[in-house]
């Protein structure tokens, strides 16, 4: 099935577009499976850490934001694009985790099925504990399905992989490749709406998957 409605934008190619366009151009039911790594200020606003002046905040301040309503567009969108059965990896931090985020999956085809924990293998801020992982949320396109959606049933809940960082929001590139492999086929195609360092498009290239994906600053022309 063809993904793209137009040639407006490139399978396997880093787009330099605004996500919620790149979406509106991808047919119905046409993606196997999908990340999502919002760009939210949960932690910094709410917990109010104040380190924007500081160098290790600069760079994930100074990113665009998205609120509640926009995160809720894209995963609507993204349900739309997903086949029957498709995954959805969303990427959360501890504070939209302990918040919930059902909200974000309400009026969608998308239920809530698995969860990953990233341990990054370093310390990071925080008042009482220091954030030392992060949280993947597995969501699945109805109907629910396991045994014929999800090939490899070796992946560990909690995973723990250090990462090089090339974007304020570097995330590991080999539990994305074992997911990838784990929920798609040959010919498939992999999204990333908003990919920053492109990570999912590397691990798509391990594997042969076709990418589509882009991002409002870190893409290429």
């Amino acid at each position: 099935m063809e993904v793209l409605k137009d040639s407006k934008y490139r399978m396997n190619k880093k787009n330099l577009a605004d996500g919620m366009d790149l979406l509106e151009n991808i047919n119905d039911g046409s993606i196997a499976a999908a990340f999502f790594d919002p760009q939210y200020r949960g932690v910094l606003d709410k917990l109010k850490y104040g380190n924007e002046g500081k160098q290790r905040g600069k760079a994930r301040s100074s990113l665009a934001q998205m609120d509640d309503d926009t995160i809720e567009r894209f995963i609507k969108e993204i349900s739309r694009t997903l086949k029957a059965s498709g995954h959805l990896f969303l990427w959360v931090d501890k504070f939209h985790l302990c918040q919930g985020i059902t909200e974000w999956l309400e009026d969608t085809d998308l239920n809530l099925v698995d969860m990953i924990v990233w341990d990054k293998g370093k310390i990071g801020m925080g008042y009482r504990t220091r954030r030392k992982s992060e949280y993947l949320i597995v969501a699945q396109k109805k109907p629910v399905k396991a045994k014929a959606c999800w090939t490899d049933h070796a992946i560990p809940d909690v995973w723990e992989e250090k990462v090089t960082k090339v974007h304020p929001h570097s995330k590991p590139i080999e539990l994305q490749r074992r997911l990838i492999a784990a929920t798609t086929a040959d010919g498939d195609a992999v999204l990333d709406p908003a990919s920053g360092g492109f990570s999912v498009f590397e691990a798509c290239k391990i594997l042969g998957r076709d990418f589509i994906g882009c991002d409002i600053e870190y893409g290429e022309d």
